[in-house]
Parts: structure tokens; C-alpha cells; sequence
């Protein structure tokens, strides 16, 4: 009897919490873009999932998740995303919405904007360093990322049709 009413009240909270994500995108954890290393790619990046780059950049890349820069990559723009562990090269500015790690190798020539940074012996930042807010974070996503991903800004509707 007591499972019977915990699994009537926990299926109705799981109908009210999807009801309520129901427009956002299905993510799984476990899909991450790679940029193999020998791979070139010029232009901007805008993903829902985790991105590694073990290749070169040229341009902004932009996550919701996770970045990793691998030791022998090279990224030239700007990176925004929510964590962030780099071990190769930035030219350009960082914006992390959470945690940006610094591995012994890495090189940062920009500023960096993150909540929380954590450095390694070795790094090395060529550039400024501020501590944000989430609000911060969301103004630097809105005023650098061209391209938006899904779930990332409110649908807009559409205009109405003009009347000749």
C-alpha cells in the first residue's frame, strides 16, 4: 500500500517536471562534438552538448556544456561555454559560465571571464581575469554567439502578414 501511493505521488511530480521542460531540447550527456586532431575548421561553433577540440579553431565556439582544448590544440576566438578545461592554446577571450581549468601546458593570450578558475604550475595568461555572475555570463553569450542553439533564447513569433 505505501509503495502503491509513493509511485502514484512520484509519477505526478515526473508529469509536472516534464510538462514544464517539455519545449527544451533532449541532451544526453554522453554526445560530444570532437575536433580531431589534422582537422581545420574556420567559422563559428554553437552546440548543446560538449565540444573537444584535439584540432585547430579559427573562430568562436560556443557550448552549453563542456569545452576541452586538448594539449596539442589551437583555438583563435573567442570560447563561451559553461566549464572548461584547457591544456593547448586560446587567442582570444574566455567566458565560462562556472569553472575554467588551466592545465600545466596551456596558454590563454586574451581575457578571461569565469566564476571559478582553477591554474596549474606552468599555464600561462597573456591577458586580463574578472570574476562573473551567471547574469554576466548571459550578457557576454547574447552580445558575442551569432548563432544560437536550440533552447538557448525564447521562440519569437511570427510577424503578421502584411495587407496590400
Amino acid at each position: 500500500m505505501a509503495k502503491d501511493w509513493f509511485k502514484s505521488n512520484n509519477n505526478q511530480n515526473n508529469t509536472e517536471e516534464m510538462s514544464t521542460r517539455i519545449d527544451e531540447p533532449i541532451v544526453d550527456v554522453n554526445d560530444v562534438s570532437h575536433i580531431s586532431a589534422g582537422t581545420i575548421v574556420k567559422g563559428e561553433i554553437s552546440s548543446l552538448n560538449d565540444i573537444r577540440v584535439d584540432g585547430t579553431v579559427e573562430g568562436k565556439i560556443y557550448s552549453k556544456g563542456r569545452i576541452v582544448v586538448g594539449d596539442r590544440a589551437s583555438v583563435t576566438g573567442a570560447l563561451l561555454c559553461c566549464n572548461v578545461d584547457l591544456e593547448g592554446k586560446v587567442e582570444g577571450d574566455v567566458y565560462v559560465k562556472d569553472t575554467m581549468s588551466l592545465k600545466g601546458n596551456a596558454s590563454v593570450n586574451g581575457n578571461i571571464n569565469v566564476r571559478k578558475f582553477q591554474v596549474e604550475m606552468g599555464a600561462q595568461i597573456n591577458g586580463t581575469c574578472h570574476m562573473i555572475t551567471e547574469a554576466d555570463f548571459d550578457k557576454f553569450v547574447a552580445d558575442v554567439v551569432t548563432t544560437q542553439v536550440p533552447g538557448s533564447e525564447p521562440v519569437k513569433p511570427a510577424a503578421p502578414a502584411k495587407k496590400d
